[in-house]
């Protein structure tokens, strides 16, 4: 049997496009030697200083308490929790549809911590800069590889990382495995640097 080749990914749980990729991944997973480990990112960190709507940036910071219940998580109770915690996060946030509601994202962080067998009251975690150098330090990390330009997803696998692939739906099954084996073919070059096209779906969870 093939020895399972590491690839992180770095996340923000309030990002849908980044839910979807991460969902894809655990599909490569099934089809490929692959062991998917998650990473915290931060658009809140992402966006500082930037020139984008200020709504978008107040939806960020506020969004940015998720990322510290999820380290915290991890600084208390073991990196295991970082993957399992955002699988319960972005059920409730993307798939349920709850992050519609940012008044509820409380209530979502202490169902997800209970999902997971933790005490709900480590959500007040949110309101804590302790874990604020952490989860700058993992953002930094991740948005080095691939620069200030883009955000999350970001994929690393051996020497070679990425932002994205940004997809709308999680594609599974053999079809998951050949686009995986498709991303790493081009991104494996050094002068390759971009392929795109405008999106005209929105991302879909089932």
């Amino acid at each position: 049997m093939a020895e399972k080749i590491p690839v992180d990914l770095w996340f923000d749980p309030s990002c849908p496009f980044a839910w979807v990729t991460s969902r894809w991944l655990l599909e490569v997973e099934k089809v490929r030697p692959i062991e998917p480990r998650f990473r915290f990112m931060s658009l809140h960190f992402l966006n500082e200083g930037k020139d984008v709507p200020e709504d978008y940036k107040e939806r960020a910071r506020r969004s940015h308490g998720s990322v510290r219940t999820v380290a915290a998580a991890a600084a208390k109770h073991g990196e295991e929790y970082v993957g399992r915690l955002y699988t319960e996060l972005g059920t409730r946030l993307h798939n349920q549809g709850l992050g519609k509601d940012q008044d509820k994202l409380r209530e979502i962080n202490e169902a997800a911590l209970e999902a997971v067998g933790l005490d709900p009251r480590l959500a007040a975690e949110m309101d804590s800069e302790e874990w604020d150098p952490a989860i700058r330090a993992s953002h930094d990390e991740g948005i080095t590889l691939v620069g200030q330009e883009v955000g999350t997803p970001i994929i690393r696998v051996g020497p070679n990382a990425f932002f994205g692939p940004v997809i709308t739906r999680i594609i599974r099954g053999e079809d998951a495995g050949r686009l995986w084996d498709g991303v790493l073919a081009v991104t494996e070059f050094d002068d390759f640097f971009e392929l795109k096209r405008t999106r005209t779906k929105r991302p879909q969870f089932d």
